[in-house]
């Protein structure tokens, strides 16, 4: 008889396992899949009937320059999250007369974890409010393919991270600021992405040119600092890469030239005394 009473108490705690198991349905109670997104910040959701697209990165919102996204897809019905998906994506800029794309990488799983996928946009400019983006992701799940479309807020960034510009080549080109993320004192690895303007939606990667760069702090005599190396193009991850030396804290410009293949340039001039500043230029201030 006491086997059997144990039996009576000991089936109602396992039932009410079970019904907790099999009611955590929302993987955000998995502290494993909570892991998946540690340090990033939701940017936001966009829904269709079917399922909800989650935004990330590191700062919670979209700036002008590059942004890299990581993005999760769950199941609305099962709130379970997708671990098998491939998606497109397309920003678009809506001007008073036309509208525009902006430089973008393809999505791709990343690598060692479940549910997050990534990829980047490069924002090349923004309204003085944010308004004006729209963000629309196609994606396709067990062979069946779906869409979802929402407006997204972009702000501008306080420093110059992206120039859009005509070369002497008549191609527009737009070169943003990567890396550093977290300058120090010492050398940099500095990275940009290079992007030729094919069409209005069209933007694909400028390969095997050279930037020239001269860094100066225009408030400190416009001095420069020793070290630096141009910036070349790599084909393991189509970005340009050289070190740049900053000697202290405070503003920098970060004075550049796009050559082409043939050493020609095509946009930007030397710092001289008598020409303190390149037409080709991005920010730094830390």
């Amino acid at each position: 008889m006491k086997s059997i009473k144990f039996i009576y108490v000991l089936l109602p705690i396992l039932f009410l396992s079970l019904v907790t198991s099999s009611c955590s349905k929302d993987d955000d109670d998995n502290p494993i899949i909570l892991s998946e997104v540690d340090g990033l910040i939701k940017i936001q959701e966009l829904t269709n009937s079917t399922h909800t697209i989650e935004l990330f990165n590191k700062e919670g919102n979209f700036y002008t320059g590059y942004n890299s996204v990581s993005i999760r897809l769950k199941n609305n019905a099962s709130d379970l999250y997708v671990e098998d998906a491939s998606f497109s994506w397309m920003p678009m800029m809506q001007m008073p007369t036309m509208q525009h794309s902006c430089p973008r990488s393809a999505i791709s799983k990343v690598s060692g974890k479940n549910t997050v996928f990534e990829g980047y946009i490069i924002y090349q400019m923004t309204n003085t409010d944010g308004s004006g983006w729209s963000l629309t992701i196609d994606y396709t799940v067990d062979g069946i393919d779906y869409t979802m479309a929402d407006t997204i807020v972009v702000r501008q960034n306080n420093n110059q991270n992206v120039t859009s510009f005509m070369g002497s080549d008549a191609t527009r080109y737009i070169i943003a600021r990567i890396q550093p993320n977290t300058p120090i004192i010492g050398i940099n690895d500095l990275m940009v992405s290079v992007h030729k303007m094919e069409n209005m939606m069209t933007f694909p990667v400028a390969e095997n040119y050279t930037i020239t760069l001269d860094p100066r702090m225009p408030g400190m005599g416009n001095h420069s600092s020793p070290n630096n190396t141009d910036l070349n193009y790599s084909s393991s991850d189509e970005m340009y890469h050289g070190d740049l030396s900053l000697t202290m804290t405070g503003y920098w410009v970060l004075n550049l030239k796009l050559m082409n293949a043939n050493d020609e340039v095509l946009k930007g001039e030397d710092v001289t005394d008598e020409n303190n500043q390149s037409s080709l230029y991005l920010e730094l201030e830390f």
